[in-house]
């Protein structure tokens, strides 16, 4: 069996909006959503900037008492969740405890969801308070709200999911790894509809300070936060940390035409890859990552002359960057150079396992709306980034098909092929 894979709905919970409308809207005008850091005191920190989510209310989709137990990563999860399931008409009426259930089979809709890092600002609570005051005094749901599979399981409870409901950790490619491992459990008939994306919520001050003693972040502009990321850029300093989620409804082609779904794109290929290299570090021949888009764009059935938008990793790091050009070029050939590629990080910051399910969005909307993000702040491009990156405007026309790349600490590469439905 190996069935056709369709989206159905999205959501978005991002640093440039809280609705996949909001979302569109910011990249098609290259909006930043970063600024000055507002959830900690940055008095002793060298990095002060983040793309942050701006009011976020968990509770305008989710019930209150479920919000009161979850992390962050998870809220934003949930919230995505329940924009996506309401867009593809999956929605169902209140049961007893006011929770509005999934309408399609409960045994056969499953949840896969990436994440990175878990529910960090718990673990800074309660290691604090185990240092100050003893076990004792630690929060009970410290272990609940700190791991890395709490935002699947919730969501599979509130939206009674009963299929499979797994958790992929594999860094900043979570996101995009998760949608991958949910399109071949649809394609080979274990579930019929799927939950998918990714998020994370780790803008506080142990991650800060950890990502700031790796020197992967940026520190040069925080009078002027809004052009710190920049991809691409030769004078690019480091990637801005972000956060967010992003959410999209999977469901076998069968399933959606028999409900009388509304389409909006087909979930093609993916491709995954190990460097085998470096724990920080991508392979610099770019062979990591080229593996994973030629492994995508033949698991799609296609060939990469068809594929007119790329959207990059692209971390406005010194080492990703050119590395990552290379990849596109390992994959796509002469091609590349036809192509359309951008980073939407250079708006949203890197939202670590949240990306890939944004940036998927990001590739769908593209479709659909037949434009290609920008990569704003792309003022000096890098000689050995010699691609066209889309520089600061969208630029508009029919594109057929999409596809996202994320690469992780670790060497893990994934990427996703999107392409308008025909059906």
């Amino acid at each position: 069996m190996n069935r056709k894979v369709v989206v159905t709905g999205m959501g978005a919970i991002s640093p440039i909006g809280n609705s996949v409308e909001e979302y569109r809207d910011a990249l098609k005008a290259g909006k930043s959503g970063v600024g000055p850091i507002t959830s900690f005191d940055t008095t002793d920190f060298d990095v002060t900037i983040a793309g942050e989510v701006k009011d976020f209310d968990p509770c305008r989709w989710i019930d209150k008492k479920d919000a009161r137990k979850m992390s962050r990563f998870a809220q934003m999860a949930a919230a995505a969740a329940a924009q996506a399931i309401s867009e593809a008409g999956l929605l169902g009426e209140a049961d007893a405890e006011g929770h509005r259930l999934i309408t399609s089979d409960p045994e056969k809709t499953g949840v896969v969801l990436g994440n990175g890092i878990g529910g960090f600002e718990m673990v800074s609570v309660s290691f604090l308070k185990l240092i100050e005051k003893g076990p004792r005094r630690m929060l009970p749901l410290t272990v609940p709200l700190m791991i890395a599979n709490e935002a699947a399981g919730n969501i599979s409870m509130i939206f009674g999911a009963k299929g499979p409901a797994y958790t992929q950790v594999t860094a900043c490619s979570s996101g995009t790894d998760a949608l991958g491992q949910a399109l071949d459990l649809i394609r080979c008939g274990r579930c019929d509809v799927i939950i998918s994306g990714g998020t994370e919520a780790c803008i506080v001050p142990f991650s800060v300070g950890a990502f700031q003693m790796l020197k992967t972040l940026s520190t040069k502009r925080a009078s002027e936060p809004e052009k710190a990321s920049r991809p691409f850029d030769v004078d690019r300093d480091g990637f801005v940390l972000g956060e967010g989620a992003g959410i999209l409804i999977l469901e076998s082609e069968e399933h959606a035409k028999r409900r009388g779904a509304k389409i909006l794109a087909e979930f093609a290929g993916y491709g995954a890859s190990a460097d085998a290299y470096h724990i920080t570090a991508p392979d610099p021949s770019g062979a990591g990552g080229g593996t994973a888009i030629k492994k995508a764009i033949a698991d799609a059935g296609m060939k990469p002359e068809d594929i007119q938008y790329y959207n990059a990793h692209g971390t406005s790091t010194e080492i990703n960057d050119p590395v990552e050009t290379k990849m596109i070029k390992y994959a796509f050939g002469d091609h590349a150079y036809r192509m359309k590629v951008s980073s939407t990080k250079s708006m949203t910051g890197h939202c670590v396992a949240g990306s890939g399910g944004l940036e998927a969005i990001a590739c769908v909307l593209a479709i659909q709306n037949g434009f290609y993000p920008p990569t704003i702040n792309l003022d000096n491009p890098d000689p050995e980034c010699d691609l066209d990156y889309v520089p600061n405007k969208a630029q508009y026309g029919e594109i057929t098909a999409a596809a996202s790349g994320s690469l992780g600490f670790g060497g893990h590469n994934g990427v996703v092929i999107f392409r308008k439905y025909d059906g």
